[in-house]
């Protein structure tokens, strides 16, 4: 196992700079996954941890030694991309065995590493199939059983989910976390499926446009986002925000009026507010309760989703659409009024350069 450094790391594509003076340090053992809208850089940094990718600046170290003058071979990491990339010639075994045989790895050794890979992820009985004859998880597992044999001290993950059905995607969530109990490797994850991030990371790196947004563990970024592309982002349905002004503020707390005209408590620091000024407010949807605390904000029912267990109501408000989450068996009618209610200690605030006053 090893830990990962990176330091000033920066990366252009011609005129474009896709990776922005990235500084991140991922623990030994530890499972870190990038998340962020497409194009904002997550698979670049990952490749260029890698060594697919050159940077141009900053520094890579893995297991404190530095890493960009070696190739991907030379780096102690394994990747496992979006595509299972399986020779379909080959047979699982033979698969599994290849990148050994290629390393000149004895007949012994290879073995013993590709059938301990293969009970790991529970493919022993397809070790003598071809791709053609597995279905597609069991050919992700394949393809992360191609990683495991290698024994890298780094795994790092490219979207290995995302050609999976709905289904399979849960499962394979499951086996990925037992997996990193059993290996106890550094593991560096991408997606862009936030359930993935929100289930599987020890900690989440939130990036937008090359650039760092928010570090931190899943729900430390949920209840306490740093600003409001990581309130939007992080959280689904995401965040409600809704545009308001300061009426009051201080240290204690603030009191701001939507464009609607509903005035809300907000339990925040906002001792650098002053009246008038442009901020946003947000809520997220299961802290908008009709009958619980907090201030009202009228608004009326325009579309309904029944899940089952959840329902969640979409109002349309005079300040901005709202997304309301509600009890399995509630019923509301479309066109129907609803007041719902903002508690103070769950609302956010954000001022109008976007960044977080701090939750009391």
């Amino acid at each position: 196992m090893a830990d990962v450094r990176l330091s000033g790391v920066s990366k252009r594509f011609g005129a474009v700079e896709v990776l922005k003076g990235i500084d991140l340090q991922i623990a030994d053992g530890e499972f870190v996954v990038f998340v962020g809208p497409s194009g904002c850089g997550k698979s670049t940094l990952l490749r260029t941890i890698a060594g697919l990718e050159a940077a141009d600046e900053g520094e890579i170290a893995i297991g404190g030694r530095t890493v960009d003058d070696l190739s991907p071979s030379e780096r102690g990491i394994a990747m496992v991309f979006q595509s299972y990339a399986l020779y379909p010639h080959m047979t699982v075994y033979e698969n599994m065995a290849f990148g050994l045989k290629l390393a000149k790895m004895d007949k012994v050794g290879i073995d013993r590493r590709v059938r301990a890979a293969a009970e790991t992820l529970n493919i022993e009985a397809y070790l003598d199939r071809k791709p053609k004859a597995l279905s597609g998880g069991q050919r992700q597992r394949v393809a992360i059983g191609r990683a495991i044999v290698r024994e890298p001290k780094v795994f790092l993950f490219d979207e290995p989910l995302s050609n999976l059905d709905a289904a399979l995607r849960v499962r394979m969530r499951y086996e990925f976390a037992a997996l990193r109990e059993r290996l106890k490797t550094t593991m560096v994850y991408v997606t862009h499926d936030q359930v993935e991030a929100m289930t599987l990371a020890d900690r989440i790196v939130v990036l937008n446009e090359g650039a760092v947004e928010q570090i931190g563990r899943p729900m430390e970024l949920y209840a306490r986002p740093r600003n409001l592309f990581v309130a939007g982002f992080i959280g689904s349905p995401k965040m409600n925000l809704l545009p308001a002004e300061i009426v009051a503020a201080s240290a204690a707390g603030a009191t701001v009026r939507t464009a609607a005209g509903d005035c809300v408590r907000v339990d925040v620091d906002a001792a650098r507010a002053r009246p008038g000024e442009a901020v946003t407010l947000g809520v997220r949807p299961e802290h908008l309760d009709p009958s619980g605390q907090g201030d009202p904000v009228a608004a009326t029912v325009t579309f309904i989703e029944t899940l089952g267990h959840a329902t969640y109501a979409h109002l349309g408000a005079a300040a901005a659409p709202l997304t309301v989450l509600l009890p399995g068996d509630a019923r509301p009618a479309v066109g129907e009024a609803l007041t719902v209610r903002v508690p103070a200690g769950e609302a956010h605030l954000f001022d109008a350069a976007g960044e977080a006053f701090p939750r009391l």
